[in-house]
């Protein structure tokens, strides 16, 4: 393997070798049933062997599975006591995350309830960056940006891919009538982000190619695109973590089903140095967790289309 499974992969594994089925490793770890699987799945991949295999209606171990479980239960030991001493050293201090404006507003903002609770006395501090993909401020204790992996001499570890797709307001879709044909989206007005290539390549994937893109807006977030779909002035590229609360809200609609695999994800960047503070690390296991849970929910194709 080229890098270490997450605790959150080995965690639902060891859950289920131990409880003999999804639906019940979910319950204990207060998953969805989906994203324990994707975690599992996740982990065959990175092993390059079948942990599970169906028997009847269930799961089973295989004999790999097996010998994996002893040494899972092992290593996850181990971390449970080292965490029990670090708990025990009460967290205070600052905690500075730099995060992707569209991500911190229509995701990270409303997630931290749960981290606050766990970590009371530490104060977090979250910013954004002065312009995508920057990871130069010095206040800054970890980066949580979008971009291609490119970041020399840096603790550099990917949090997801992303799928792209046109989002609108239900609202600017009705008044329109439908769209029919992707190609009719070049009479209507688009939201661009930073440039043109999002749209352009969404659209000569669905057969419109060649294409002239004029007129429009281009925005210099993410945060902007989805706020000016929302309130209906247009399309924009959505994407399935900036995009999924509101999808499920219905507050934006698919108008069309197929997406596109960005050629950038996002990443936590910080030092090799911070990456060994254990506030830094409790922040990276608490959203391990996170990610887990949103990609198993947001990377479903049908939802929020019409």
């Amino acid at each position: 393997m080229e890098r270490y499974p997450t605790t959150a992969a080995l965690r639902a594994f060891e859950a289920i070798a131990r409880l003999g089925s999804v639906s019940a490793a979910a319950q204990e770890l207060h998953l969805t049933r989906s994203a324990v699987s994707h975690q599992l799945n996740v982990l065959e991949g990175m092993l390059g062997f079948p942990l599970t295999e169906k028997k009847g209606r269930g799961l089973v171990l295989t004999r790999k599975g097996e010998n994996y479980a002893l040494e899972v239960k092992k290593a996850l030991s181990i971390l449970m006591e080292a965490s029990r001493v670090r708990d025990e050293e009460e967290m205070v201090g600052k905690l500075t995350i730099s995060c992707a404006p569209g991500l911190a507003n229509y995701w990270l903002s409303r997630k931290l309830s749960s981290f606050i609770k766990k970590y009371p006395k530490l104060s977090l501090h979250i910013m954004t960056p002065r312009f995508p993909g920057d990871i130069s401020n010095e206040d800054a204790d970890l980066f949580i940006t979008y971009g291609n992996g490119s970041w020399p001499e840096k603790y550099v570890q990917q949090l997801m891919t992303i799928q792209l797709f046109p989002v609108c307001s239900p609202h600017f879709f009705h008044l329109q009538g439908g769209l029919g044909h992707p190609s009719n989206l070049l009479k209507l007005p688009l939201f661009h982000l930073m440039n043109h290539t999002d749209w352009r390549v969404w659209l000569a994937a669905n057969g419109v190619s060649n294409t002239e893109l004029e007129g429009g807006v281009i925005f210099s977030d993410a945060n902007l695109v989805q706020s000016a779909a929302i309130a209906g002035q247009g399309i924009g590229i959505g994407d399935n973590m900036v995009s999924g609360d509101a999808l499920e809200k219905g507050l934006l609609i698919r108008p069309f089903e197929k997406s596109i695999e960005s050629p950038r994800a996002y990443y936590l960047v910080t030092s090799p140095k911070n990456v060994e503070r254990k506030d830094v690390r409790a922040f990276i296991e608490w959203l391990e967790g996170l990610i887990s849970d949103a990609q198993s929910r947001y990377d479903r194709p049908k939802r929020g289309t019409l």
